[in-house]
């Protein structure tokens, strides 16, 4: 069963993170939220407190398909400023293992360092943050780029949930899985 990591600091954006927790999950893959401090209880942007499965002492990384950080601040900021944090990015990149951020997160990618020669996206206000990346692209909701898979923002967090279980799942497991939340209608209706 492919795992992802959710990894959770104080400040992080809720609707990206529970987005992607519930829909990674029930595309049958395993999800597994991570606390960077001894704390399992970590508090949202605002004020939704999560309690998570793990912390982040007490990982096995030989176990992950795949790392999803939640943009929100002082979220990424936490995450970005915790040395743990940019060692694991840096360890699932070099093993070849999708590395994923949305909205302020790619901060902790660019980091770690493990965008310099990708595309990638952010919140537009971040944009300016970001240092150490090939090239930067505005007109698209999610960005792929080999292991590396960048998101906008809230609103774009149903899109880079499908690209991850496209991605650890496969497409026919995406396909049933906008079904079976209503997104083929939304897209038909609406995009």
């Amino acid at each position: 069963m492919k795992k992802l990591l959710v990894y959770l600091a104080e400040g992080f954006e809720e609707t990206e993170a529970v987005t992607v927790i519930d829909y990674v999950r029930r595309s049958g893959a395993k999800v597994e939220t991570v606390s960077i401090t001894e704390d399992r209880k970590v508090k949202g942007a605002h004020d939704i407190t999560l309690e998570t499965d793990t912390t982040i002492d007490k990982l096995n990384l030989d176990e992950v398909d795949a790392i999803y950080l939640p943009g929100g601040q002082p979220g990424a900021n936490n995450l970005r400023d915790n040395d743990k944090v940019i060692q694991t990015i840096q360890q699932l990149y070099k093993d070849g293992k999708l590395v994923t951020a949305i909205c302020a997160a790619p901060i902790v990618l660019d980091k770690a360092k493990v965008i310099e020669d990708k595309k990638i996206t952010s919140f537009p206000t971040f944009k300016e943050k970001l240092t150490n990346y090939k090239e930067y692209e505005e007109d698209k909701l999610v960005v792929e780029d080999g292991n590396i898979i960048t998101s906008r923002g809230p609103a774009t967090a149903i899109y880079i949930a499908m690209a991850i279980v496209e991605k650890l799942q496969g497409k026919e497991k995406k396909e049933e899985l906008k079904e079976e939340i209503l997104q083929k209608l939304v897209e038909k209706s609406f995009l």
